[in-house]
């Protein structure tokens, strides 16, 4: 696998397989949020689920990560809403797709240069579709 793949670059650094669980403090590193906002998103998002063990630690499943990344994805890149990433999150086979999306935000973590995100797409498809409107009433004219 490539440098890049962020589950496997922090594996490496601190000696856990990638299908290893994390704990809080771990995650929490891994996707530059405090530890705190883990559990807030916990009391937002039901389909976080870590395991509880004595004394009330997390730990977090592989898939818990990789939705818990794509949860930040959305707030923090793509400008989604709490609400909004819970509508996205309920919607028909959504958990799935975004576990999908965040596997392939894995494979690409340090290869962002040139990948759009979501808004950002959906502002150009707008854009060029202003674009053609005006185009063809200037061929029209």
């Amino acid at each position: 696998m490539t440098e890049g793949n962020a589950p496997e670059t922090y594996s490496r650094r601190n000696g856990k397989s990638a299908a290893a669980f994390r704990t809080i403090s771990e995650v929490a590193s891994e996707l530059d949020v405090p530890s705190h906002v883990l559990r807030f998103w916990e009391t937002k998002f039901s389909q976080v689920r870590p395991l509880k063990r004595g004394g009330g630690r997390r730990y977090y499943r592989p898939e818990d990560i990789s939705l818990l990344r794509k949860i930040r994805s959305l707030l923090y890149d793509d400008g989604y809403t709490i609400k909004g990433v819970q509508k996205l999150l309920r919607e028909g086979g959504a958990k799935s797709d975004i576990l999908k999306d965040a596997a392939a935000a894995d494979r690409s973590a340090n290869s962002r240069d040139g990948v759009l995100t979501r808004a950002q797409r959906s502002a150009l498809e707008e854009i060029m579709g202003e674009l053609k409107a005006l185009r063809e009433l200037a061929d029209k004219s």
